[in-house]
């Protein structure tokens, strides 16, 4: 609004000046007009004053009657009076001239007194605005502080999920920056399986392979009293194959569900046992002794027990 008021006022002291400045213009003209005019009336009271003396002259002479020197001695009056009016019409038109300066003077102090005025309102107002800004700024980060340290009370998960393992059982207990309280189970997960293949298989196995999968408790031929012999099987396909050997001396792969084939139960949960069955790349049977004679794996594929080792 302020912006606004200091715009309308600067136009307005626009419009202003140049009314002025067309009365000044005006003034001026006037002035030029009435001193035309007074050149007249001084040529016309000239006239009349030659007339006058010469009819004086021919009425000392007996050519002229004295009705004649009255007549003009009244007309150089009428002329004498005219030039004084036009005198006094050419000092008002000076007046003017110097009244439209003034007031020329007067709408520039005016408005240049009212825009000052607007603008030192406008950077009053800014300048409380300033203010505000950093109080707001200030209790922004006040209350941020606030919230960051309310949030301290409590260990919020990375993720969504429910807690499955207590690390630290007990009340009252104290612990240490960074140490492990609770094992967390994402809610949202998607299922794969983890299985292991010997060294001397895995060049047979690839990514995106087929695999049949069994899991505990889904039989194919129900044996009641016999949980690890009831299964059912279920479609996989090889996603990730790790290129690290494992401390169990096999070399982990990762199974997630076939989508071409059906899905896997929706009662499944993770840590559920399952059976891998991948069908190997066919090769000769020669091909196959051979590998089985000399590919077994050396004694440095067991893991190294450090803890056995030092009880002993």
């Amino acid at each position: 609004a302020l912006n606004n008021q200091v715009t309308a006022l600067i136009e307005e002291r626009g419009l202003k000046l140049e009314q002025s400045r067309n009365k000044l213009l005006q003034a001026k003209l006037k002035v030029q007009s009435d001193s035309i005019d007074l050149e007249a009336a001084k040529t016309n009271i000239s006239i009349a004053e030659r007339q006058y003396d010469r009819v004086v002259q021919l009425e000392s002479e007996g050519l002229k009657p004295v009705t004649s020197v009255e007549e003009k001695r009244l007309k150089l009056q009428e002329t004498q009076a005219k030039l004084i009016s036009q005198e006094n019409k050419l000092l008002a038109s000076r007046n003017e001239v110097l009244n439209a300066q003034v007031e020329i003077n007067r709408v520039k102090a005016s408005y240049t007194d009212k825009i000052s005025k607007a603008q030192s309102e406008k950077f009053t107002a800014e300048s409380n605005q300033f203010d505000t800004e950093a109080q707001v700024t200030k209790l922004e980060n006040e209350y941020t502080n606030y919230e960051m340290r309310n949030k301290l009370y409590f260990i919020l998960a990375p993720q969504n999920g429910f807690i499955n393992k207590a690390l630290r059982a007990g009340g009252g207990e104290t612990f240490k920056e960074g140490e492990q309280l609770v094992g967390i189970m994402p809610s949202d997960y998607e299922m794969a399986v983890e299985t292991f293949v010997e060294p001397i298989d895995l060049p047979l196995i690839h990514l995106g392979e087929k695999v049949r999968i069994q899991f505990d408790g889904w039989p194919a031929i129900i044996f009641s009293g016999w949980p690890n012999v009831s299964y059912g099987t279920y479609g996989g396909e090889v996603v990730a194959i790790e290129t690290f050997i494992s401390k169990n001396g096999k070399y982990r792969v990762l199974v997630a569900p076939d989508p071409d084939d059906h899905p896997w139960p929706v009662d499944l949960r993770v840590g559920s046992g399952a059976n891998s069955l991948a069908l190997l790349e066919d090769v000769p049977i020669w091909f196959e002794l051979w590998r089985q004679l000399n590919g077994f794996p050396p004694n440095y594929y067991q893991p190294f027990d450090t803890n056995k080792t030092a009880e002993k």
